[in-house]
Order: C-alpha cells, then sequence, then structure tokens
C-alpha cells in the first residue's frame, strides 16, 4: 500500500483530533506527481508563455516526468489542453496497481 501525509495548500492536513491525515493507493500517487510536477518548474513557465513549440516541449518534459515514477505505466500519460481555458490541462496517467488518475494543471 502507498500511502503519504495529505497535503493541502502546502501544509500538512488534521484531522478533528488534531492528527494528520494519510493519503492511500491512486491519491498517494496523484499527490506525488502534483508535488513533482510543481518542483520542475514547468508549470510556472507554462503560465507565462504564448510560444506553441516551448509549450509542447514543456508539456513533453513533464510528460516525461510522470512516466519516469515507477508507479505509472510507459506511455500512459497524457497532457491535454482544455477547450476555451488556456493554462489549464487534464493530465491523465495509469499506475499499474490502482489504475487510471487525472487531475488540472493550472499554469
Amino acid at each position: 500500500m502507498n500511502f503519504d501525509l495529505l497535503i493541502t495548500d502546502n501544509d500538512i492536513t488534521l484531522d478533528v483530533g488534531g492528527n494528520p491525515e494519510r493519503v492511500t493507493d491512486l491519491a498517494c500517487i496523484a499527490q506525488d506527481i502534483c508535488h513533482m510536477i510543481r518542483d520542475t518548474g514547468l508549470l510556472v513557465e507554462l503560465g507565462g508563455n504564448r510560444d506553441a513549440k516551448k509549450t509542447a516541449e514543456n508539456l513533453i518534459k513533464i510528460k516525461i516526468q510522470v512516466e519516469d515514477d515507477e508507479r505509472i505505466v510507459p506511455g500512459s500519460c497524457q497532457i491535454v489542453e482544455v477547450d476555451a481555458q488556456p493554462g489549464i490541462f487534464n493530465l491523465t496517467a495509469t499506475a499499474y496497481d490502482f489504475g487510471e488518475l487525472a487531475f488540472k494543471l493550472e499554469a
């Protein structure tokens, strides 16, 4: 079982008793990937970039980073910009043990 502490707004999430909440399995993998993407700085570059070639290059770099996670099936990551919402991307990937994960990236 994969687990980690649940992070919300860059802080540990506590339950009503003041104990750290845990996140497990697919949600844990998604949280790890979100943090990894943020740490690369590539998403920030997407937000201020209007060059389609540079945007495509950064998306490829993000895909490579996601698929470098040993829990993700290589070749399964897709990142698509949401129509009529520049800077918003849907990311999907498949985890070996837990199936498909999906979340939004906001540049």
